[in-house]
C-alpha cells in the first residue's frame, strides 16, 4: 500500500499582524523585501501584505512549475494587475485571448529569421551614439543612462514600427512618469483613485495624453498604408480596426503601442546600463572585451554574422542580466487552487518568482553577488538546473522580444568596449530602482576616455 503526503499550507513567513509593516517595506524598498524573505524563509514563503497574502517560490523547479508546466492556471499576478490602470490592456497586462491575440500579432516581428534585418538598424544606431560619445571626451561626465535610452528608442523604432522617433520630444520623460503610476499602484494596492490631485498623479495624466498625441501622430505618418506591410505598426492598425467602437479602437491602439514602446526600449537600456557599470569595477573585463572587439571586428561596423564571434561579450551581457535581470519580478495569479514544491496554493492567490533572488541564491551559484561572466561558459554552464537563470522570464509569457534584446546589447556593449574607456566618478554609487525593469536610480555619470 502506497501513501501520498498531502500538501501543507503552513508555509513560513511573518505573522498576519506585520501585514502594514510589509505594505510600506513593498512601497519603500521591494527588492529588499524579496531579499530578506528569502534569506530569511527560504524558497518558500507566504508574505502578508495589507489585506493580501504573497506566495512566494525561490527555487528553479518551482518556478518551472508555476511559468511552464502549470501556467495555464496562472494569469498575470500583482503589480501587473495593478499596472493596468496605468497601461491598459497591453501585451505586459492583458490575459486569456486578449493577450494570446496580441501576442499573433506582434510575434512575426520578433522570429529568428528576421534578426539580420534588424541587425543593421541596432548597428547604425550604435554608430550614432559612438560618435556623440567621441565629440565628449575628456568633457564632463555624460549621464549613460538617457544616452542608452534615446539609443534603444531609436533601434525601437527602425526595427519594429519602422518609424523615426527622434522628433518626439520627452517621450523618455513620460515614460517615467506611467512607470512612476504604475509602481504607486503596485506600493497602494490600486486603492488611491486616479482623479486624486497628487503630483505624480496629476504628471502621469499629462504624460498619458502627450503618449496618446504620439500614438495618434504615428499612425497619421502611415496613413492607409498599411494592410501590405508587415511592421509591427502597421500590423497593430489592423488588428485594432477590428473594433466596431472608433473610440475602443483608439484606445486599444494606445495601449498596445505605448506598452511595446516601454517594454521594448527599458529593459535593454536598464541591460546596458548595468553592463557598463559592473564594467567600469572590472578593468580585466574592459580590457578582454575590447580585444574581442577588435579580434571579431577590426574597425568595421558589425553585421549580424559577427554575433557568433563574440561569445566574452555575450558571456558579460549575460552575467550582468544574472546580477540585475531586465525582468526581476514574475507575479502571477493562481486560478484553480495547486501544489508548489509540496505546498498548497490557494485559488485566488498571489504568488511570486523573483528572477532577481534566483539568480543570486546560494545554493544555485558560487559567489552569487560577484561579477564573474565565466560563469558562462559551456562549461560551467553544464548541469546547471533550466530556471536558475531566467533572465527574461520563462514559459508561454517569455520575453517576445529577447533575441532582439540580447543581440542589441552584445553588439552596443562591443562597439563601445572597442572604442572607450567609461568610467563613473570616484566614490559614485550605482544603485537599482525597481520598475518593470531594473533600471539605474539617478542617472550613470560616466567619463568618455579613448584608449
Amino acid at each position: 500500500m502506497t501513501t501520498t503526503s498531502r500538501p501543507r499550507a503552513d508555509l513560513p513567513g511573518p505573522p498576519r499582524s506585520s501585514a502594514m509593516r510589509m505594505l510600506a517595506v513593498m512601497s519603500r524598498d521591494r527588492l529588499a523585501m524579496m531579499t530578506d524573505a528569502a534569506a530569511r524563509y527560504g524558497d518558500a514563503s507566504r508574505l502578508p501584505v495589507a489585506h493580501k497574502t504573497l506566495y512566494f517560490f525561490n527555487r528553479p523547479d518551482y518556478a518551472k512549475h508555476v511559468l511552464t508546466d502549470n501556467a495555464a492556471n496562472y494569469t498575470k499576478g500583482i503589480g501587473l494587475v495593478h499596472a493596468r490602470r496605468a497601461l491598459g490592456d497591453g501585451l505586459l497586462t492583458s490575459d486569456g485571448d486578449l493577450w494570446r491575440k496580441q501576442r499573433k500579432v506582434v510575434q512575426p516581428s520578433f522570429q529568428a529569421k528576421r534578426l539580420s534585418r534588424h541587425a543593421d538598424a541596432v548597428v547604425q544606431e550604435g554608430r550614432r551614439l559612438v560618435e556623440r560619445l567621441h565629440g565628449h571626451r575628456g568633457d564632463a561626465p555624460v549621464d549613460m543612462v538617457a544616452e542608452l535610452t534615446g539609443l534603444t528608442l531609436g533601434v525601437l523604432g527602425r526595427t519594429l514600427l519602422d518609424s523615426d522617433l527622434s522628433g518626439f520630444d520627452s517621450l523618455g520623460e513620460s515614460f517615467g512618469a506611467v512607470q512612476d503610476q504604475a509602481m504607486f499602484e503596485l506600493a497602494t494596492l490600486s486603492a488611491v483613485p486616479m482623479w486624486v490631485p497628487l503630483a505624480h498623479q496629476r504628471r502621469f495624466r499629462r504624460a498619458r495624453r502627450h503618449l496618446q498625441q504620439v500614438v495618434d501622430e504615428l499612425v497619421r505618418r502611415r496613413g492607409a498604408d498599411v494592410v501590405d506591410r508587415d511592421d509591427v505598426l502597421s500590423r497593430l492598425i489592423v488588428s485594432a480596426r477590428q473594433e466596431k467602437d472608433p473610440a475602443a479602437e483608439r484606445t486599444r491602439l494606445r495601449d498596445e503601442l505605448v506598452t511595446l514602446l516601454l517594454a521594448g526600449h527599458e529593459t535593454t537600456a536598464s541591460t546596458l546600463g548595468w553592463t557598463l557599470s559592473l564594467i567600469d569595477g572590472h578593468p580585466d573585463v574592459a580590457a578582454r572585451l575590447r580585444e574581442e572587439a577588435i579580434g571579431a571586428l577590426g574597425g568595421e561596423l558589425p553585421v549580424y554574422e559577427d554575433l557568433h564571434r563574440l561569445p566574452y561579450t555575450t558571456m558579460v551581457v549575460e552575467e550582468a542580466m544574472r546580477l540585475f535581470p531586465p525582468v526581476w519580478l514574475l507575479p502571477r495569479r493562481a486560478t484553480a487552487g495547486d501544489e508548489v514544491g509540496g505546498y498548497l496554493v490557494p485559488a485566488g492567490a498571489d504568488v511570486l518568482i523573483c528572477p532577481y533572488t534566483m539568480h543570486r541564491h546560494p545554493g544555485l551559484w558560487d559567489n552569487p553577488d560577484s561579477f564573474d561572466p565565466e560563469r558562462f561558459t559551456p562549461e560551467r554552464q553544464r548541469g546547471r538546473a533550466r530556471y536558475a537563470y531566467i533572465p527574461f522570464g520563462a514559459g508561454p509569457r517569455v520575453c517576445v522580444g529577447s533575441n532582439l534584446g540580447m543581440m542589441e546589447a552584445v553588439f552596443i556593449v562591443a562597439m563601445l568596449a572597442r572604442e572607450f574607456r567609461l568610467s563613473l566618478p570616484v566614490g559614485h554609487r550605482v544603485t537599482p530602482e525597481p520598475m518593470l525593469s531594473l533600471r539605474i536610480r539617478g542617472g550613470l555619470p560616466m567619463s568618455v576616455r579613448a584608449w
